[in-house]
């Protein structure tokens, strides 16, 4: 039996292995390019396509999304499942904190071109597992992907192990240690011996199971094994002509994918720029909270004295801080020692801390001889050399900083630049926060209109109810009373509407697993008897067999659907159908979703609005409405991670929307 003990070996068929630390590098490029999707707040599939491209990256999420903490362990075989279990959030932390300790992998020029090659090949194995598992019908094609990219891990540990003799028994034994690893998060057995049995000769897999022949084919394919092309043929039946255009179509979309994160593949790779800029992406990451937490200082002396202590702790070195003022440069604090009282005259600019005042640019103390304010500065700082850097706001110069140094300045130099920028900054908005009053006011005015959309569309359902009383009624003096109920109804929705420029609170409930067509029953009915009794337009419900689960609240499923009936029936005055219907599982991206289609026979979506279709902006409706009902319903399936999309023309208007397909629990624990 094979065992993974986190603490203490890999037991295989052949020998105990010393556990790997599992913190493992990916290609700087790779780690950049996921900084950024996170930075531009890209979606999860946006996210999720860049981790699923690096092993390194997989193995941290998916370890996580496996282990107890987060539901049933071994559930997870996809990534696009373990982002939808993790969250968007846990998945930036973990890419930040991946990027953080791809800064302490100490790579020698030989091990990044084997990890070059690494990526190169596990991708490309990856990419035809799922192709292959596409054309031979495999139920998962998603967790053939997976173990394609996990097959070789023990490969990929080996290359950032000091050790001579551990790193040949990663390599020697890495099948047995992707086996291992695979069953300690529980991806089952039969995914262990797809690992186990890679290298099996394909006369012995024949009679294998589908997943195992898919890995071994794989990476044969990916290694351009000569043999692979007779394999396919033995194995899966598959012809030369079509398996040779498979892999040509794999190397092509690895090659542009390379070319995409600019690593090279058919030259010497050469990692340290992509990880200097990935240096320098993370410093000035953590240079903007740290400038950014100045803001609460009463001052901009106050916020110059205090970034001597964060600048000395960045570089290393000793630092000087000076303020701007009518007088001229005033010393405000320095990082060691007691703080003489010094205030330097702006001219002439002769030492290196006037120039810097003068020119705005950093200046560094060159051959020429140092003046006596040099010098005065030198012994402040108790080193060599130093360098001023100016602190400028709109043009302005606010202050001076100053740093010391008794060698090389070159890397010190870069981080005082970056972060004497970004404290610039913080400084510059601090001086214009009626701007930020006003993104922030406007912010909320939009969630406030958006809860007053949504507390008008019950009183819409109250007002259809006693409308449609008031018809059954023969008492004019009831009818009178129900008509006094209906205006006031209508004045409060107005008042509303009046204040919907307020600040707002949002509430949420915790979504749970629903049935959606079981969620669509009554409200279809209650639309029966509100919206389309006793009037020309009628309402279709079109249910499928196949089971619904969604993760979600039944709020949220009101929402969304009251919202796009209202719409429906409002563009259909003179009546029309409106259709709701279900289907499930719709495949789509490989993975299953239910679809809810909600269709209408109007006249379709003007022109303008379909140019600004689900942003929060003012309707044709009238004055009664916000025009944010699409907006809404935007916002609530990006919150489920689902997907929403419109058809409208002359005929009518469709929205097609895809929730992520939920497995029943009860179902799955019985």
């Amino acid at each position: 039996m094979y065992v993974y003990d986190q603490a203490a070996t890999i037991v295989t068929r052949h020998h105990q292995v010393p556990s790997p630390d599992l913190q493992l590098p990916s290609l700087p490029e790779v780690t950049l390019r996921a900084l950024e999707a996170c930075r531009k707040d890209e979606s999860y599939r946006q996210i999720g396509e860049i981790v699923s491209s690096d092993t390194g990256l997989m193995v941290r999420v998916l370890a996580l999304a496996n282990s107890a903490i987060y539901g049933r362990p071994g559930e997870i075989r996809s990534i696009e499942h373990a982002l939808l279990r993790l969250g968007t959030d846990c998945v930036r932390t973990l890419i930040l904190t991946a990027a953080l300790r791809q800064l302490l992998f100490d790579l020698g020029a030989d091990q990044w071109g084997q990890l070059r090659d690494f990526w190169r090949h596990s991708l490309t194995t990856a990419l035809t597992a799922r192709a292959l598992a596409t054309l031979t019908r495999y139920a998962d094609p998603d967790e053939a992907f997976l173990l394609g990219m996990l097959h070789n891990i023990g490969e990929l540990i080996a290359i950032k192990t000091e050790d001579e003799t551990l790193r040949q028994q990663y390599l020697d034994q890495q099948a047995d240690i992707s086996a291992a690893l695979t069953l300690s998060w529980r991806l089952g057995p039969i995914a262990a011996d797809a690992m186990r049995y890679q290298a099996a000769p394909p006369a012995d897999i024949q009679d294998a199971s589908h997943l195992v022949k898919l890995i071994n084919l794989a990476s044969r394919l990916a290694q351009s094994d000569a043999a692979g092309i007779a394999a396919a043929v033995r194995v899966f039946d598959l012809s030369e002509e079509l398996t040779r255009e498979i892999r040509h179509r794999i190397d092509r979309e690895v090659e542009t994918l390379a070319r995409s994160l600019s690593i090279p593949l058919d030259q010497e790779y050469n990692a340290a720029p992509a990880q200097q800029v990935l240096r320098h992406t993370l410093v000035s990451r953590a240079l903007t909270s740290e400038a950014l937490s100045l803001s609460d200082h009463a001052d901009i002396k106050t916020a110059l004295s205090h970034g001597v202590a964060s600048l000395t702790l960045l570089t290393g070195m000793p630092c000087l801080s000076f303020g701007c003022g009518p007088e001229g440069l005033t010393l405000l604090a320095c990082s060691h020692g007691e703080r003489p009282s010094m205030v330097v005259a702006a001219s002439p600019a002769n030492s290196v801390l006037t120039k810097a005042l003068a020119s705005t640019d950093p200046v560094l103390a060159g051959d020429t001889p140092p003046t006596v304010l040099d010098r005065q500065l030198l012994n402040l700082l108790g080193t060599r050399s130093l360098y001023a850097i100016p602190v400028h706001t709109d043009g302005a110069v606010v202050g001076v900083m100053v740093i010391g140094s008794n060698t090389t300045l070159e890397s010190a130099a870069e981080l005082a630049v970056l972060y004497t920028r970004e404290l610039a900054n913080s400084l510059a908005r601090r001086s214009t926060p009626a701007h930020g009053d006003e993104l922030a006011q406007t912010a909320r005015q939009i969630d406030l209109r958006r809860q007053v959309h949504e507390v008008s569309n019950p009183l819409t359902i109250v007002r259809q109810y006693i409308y449609q009383l008031r018809q059954k009624m023969e008492d004019k003096d009831v009818q009178g009373d129900l008509d006094l109920i209906r205006d006031e109804l209508e004045r409060a929705g107005n008042l509303l509407l009046q204040i919907g420029h307020e600040s707002a609170v949002d509430s949420r409930e915790e979504p749970s697993l629903k049935s959606l067509n079981e969620e669509l029953k009554p409200l279809a009915e209650l639309f029966e008897e509100t919206l389309c009794k006793d009037s020309k337009l009628t309402l279709d419900l079109e249910l499928c067999a196949s089971p619904t689960w969604i993760a979600a609240t039944r709020g949220t499923i009101r929402q969304l659907v009251i919202n796009l009936i209202k719409n429906a029936v409002e563009a259909m005055p003179q009546g029309g159908r409106v259709t709701l219907r279900t289907s499930a599982p719709v495949l789509q991206n490989g993975r299953p979703w239910v679809e809810l289609a909600i269709q209408d026979n109007g006249p379709g979506l003007p022109d303008d609005v379909q140019k600004q279709l689900f942003r929060p902006v003012q309707s044709s409706k009238g004055s009664r409405h916000c025009g944010l009902g699409l907006s809404i319903v935007k916002q609530l399936i990006d919150d489920m991670e689902g997907i929403i999309s419109c058809q409208t023309g002359e005929t009518g208007t469709l929205f097609r929307i895809l929730f992520p397909m939920t497995a029943n629990q009860k179902d799955t624990q019985t």
